[in-house]
C-alpha cells in the first residue's frame, strides 16, 4: 500500500461521518466465477482492493475500519480454499505491514489466532506490535472470527475473573469481548447485495446503520463507498429513542 502522501492522523471528523465502519467483504467467487477464473484468484483479487480502499476510507475520516476476512465458519470451505487464504493472509502481513505503518495506520486483530500456523501467529504479533502506536487509521482485520464465538468466549473470560453475576452488566461484558478496545460500528457494509450479517458483530452491531451495496467486493470502489456514506448520512439514529428537534440525522 505505497502511497505519495501519508494518510492523515488525529484530524477533526465532521459530524456527519462515521467514526467506525465495517465491511463484510463477500462476493470474491462469485467474482472469480464471473471472470472464469478459480476462486481463490477472486481472493486474491479481494486483497488487492483492502489496499486501495484503506486509503479511500482513511481520506474521508473514518477513524476504524473493520474487515471481514474469514469466519469461524469458513474453515468448512475446501481445504485447498481455505490453504490459500491463510496463505494470502501470510503474504499481506509480510509485504503490507510496513506501508500501513508508514502511513500511520494501527493494526488490530479480531477473532482466534491459535489455529493458525505458528510462524503466522508470529507474523501477526509482529505487525500489531509495530503499528500499535500509530494514531491514524486503525484498521481491524476480523481473521477466525465468529460473533457467537465471540460472546461465549466473553463469558468465559468473565466466569475465569471470577466476576460475580450482580456486576455483569453492559459495560462488563463488553469489556471481555475482543472489541473491548473500540466503539461500536455506525455504519456495517455487506458487498454482493447481501442481506445477513453472517454472525459479525452480533454484540457490536445492535444500533449500527447497515448498507447492502450490490456491486461484489473485488469491484467496490470510491463510487460505492460515497453512495454508502451518503445514505448513512441521510438516515436518522435515534437508538431506541426519539430524534431531537434540529439534530442532524446522522448524529441524532
Amino acid at each position: 500500500m505505497q502511497t505519495e502522501e501519508r494518510l492523515p492522523s488525529g484530524q477533526s471528523r465532521p459530524d456527519d461521518v462515521p467514526n467506525h465502519v465495517a465491511v463484510i467483504m463477500d462476493g470474491n467467487g462469485r467474482w472469480a466465477e464471473q471472470q472464469g477464473l478459480p476462486r481463490l484468484a477472486g481472493h486474491r483479487a479481494g486483497v488487492e482492493n483492502i489496499r486501495r480502499m484503506v486509503r479511500c476510507f482513511a481520506l474521508r475520516g473514518i477513524r476504524f475500519l473493520t474487515l471481514y476476512a474469514f469466519s469461524t465458519e469458513n474453515w468448512s470451505r475446501p481445504q485447498n480454499e481455505v490453504r490459500g487464504i491463510i496463505e494470502l493472509l501470510a503474504e499481506a502481513v509480510l509485504t503490507e505491514a510496513d506501508a500501513l505503518h508508514r502511513d500511520g495506520v494501527r493494526l488490530n486483530h479480531l477473532g482466534r489466532i491459535d489455529r493458525l500456523p505458528q510462524d503466522l501467529q508470529d507474523g501477526i504479533a509482529q505487525a500489531l506490535h509495530r503499528t500499535q502506536q500509530n494514531t491514524g487509521l486503525t484498521l481491524n482485520v476480523a481473521f477466525d472470527y465468529g460473533g457467537r464465538d465471540e460472546i461465549l468466549h466473553a463469558v468465559r473470560r468473565i466466569l475465569k475473573d471470577g466476576i460475580p453475576p450482580e456486576a455483569v452488566d453492559e459495560a462488563c461484558f463488553q469489556n471481555h469481548l475482543y472489541t473491548a478496545a473500540l466503539p461500536d460500528p455506525d455504519l456495517i457494509i455487506r458487498t454482493a447485495g447481501e442481506m445477513r450479517l453472517s454472525n459479525f458483530l452480533l454484540w457490536q452491531a445492535a444500533y449500527s446503520e447497515y448498507y447492502s451495496a450490490p456491486v461484489l467486493w473485488p469491484d467496490f470502489g470510491e463510487e460505492e463507498l460515497d453512495k454508502a456514506l451518503d445514505i448513512y448520512r441521510r438516515r436518522q439514529r435515534r437508538f431506541g429513542g426519539v430524534c431531537p428537534p434540529g439534530a442532524t440525522q446522522a448524529s441524532a
